[in-house]
């Protein structure tokens, strides 16, 4: 049977509340960083990378290129081997020292905070740019991820394995203040409850407005 309208807005309203009873509603990254180009810098690096990965290889790589300036005048070669754990080194290297210079030369050695500008960058798509956004400049935003793509789907509030139309689907679903908060606590279900090829719907706190859980 289809759900109404009125019937699926009623269930998102119950699974926000319920996601904000468990986790609460700060804001949490889970890659460190100091600064905008840092969490740029780390959010390239995790692509097809976990996010321990990339805090245990950031935690030296910026001692060693401190600013945007420092990478944009690396040693590509040099570079790979600084972030060859983090897979996809050569691409995500030279990613890497042609972002920073662009925005060293463009934008004055600042991240700029406009979705346009931002995905113009050197291997900055969608899900970077707003991942800069929602974080550094506190722009509503909705990052569409692996797990978000995933749980979105389960959760029955999209059915696009596109991430791009994902992200615009849940845009009309989902408040505004809970832009941002959809990718982090959907990001921490999917780890620890909501586990790809084995979730534990029967621990899940989401079970009774999950249509998949059923």
């Amino acid at each position: 049977m289809k759900e109404s309208k009125k019937k699926k807005t009623e269930r998102i309203a119950a699974i926000l509340e319920a996601l904000d009873a468990e986790y609460g509603t700060d804001y949490r990254c889970f890659l460190e960083y100091k600064d905008a180009w840092q969490l740029l810098t780390a959010t390239i690096l995790s692509a097809q990378c976990t996010d321990a990965r990339v805090n245990i290889v950031t935690k030296d790589l910026f001692v060693k290129y401190p600013d945007v300036c420092s990478m944009a005048k690396a040693d590509l070669a040099e570079l790979e081997q600084d972030i060859h754990s983090t897979g996809f080194y050569r691409n995500k290297a030279k990613n890497l020292i042609a972002c920073a210079n662009d925005i060293v030369n463009k934008h004055g050695g600042e991240v700029p905070s406009g979705l346009e500008e931002l995905t113009a960058l050197s291997g900055v798509g969608r899900k970077t740019a707003n991942v800069i956004r929602g974080n550094i400049f506190n722009e509503p935003s909705i990052v569409v991820d692996t797990h978000v793509k995933r749980i979105s789907r389960l959760l029955g509030l999209t059915d696009t394995g596109d991430p791009v139309k994902a992200e615009f689907e849940l845009m009309e679903l989902l408040p505004k203040d809970h832009w941002i908060l959809w990718n982090i606590d959907i990001i921490t279900l999917g780890r620890t409850i909501c586990i790809a090829n084995r979730p534990k719907c029967g621990e899940c706190f989401l079970k009774e407005l999950c249509p998949s859980a059923k």
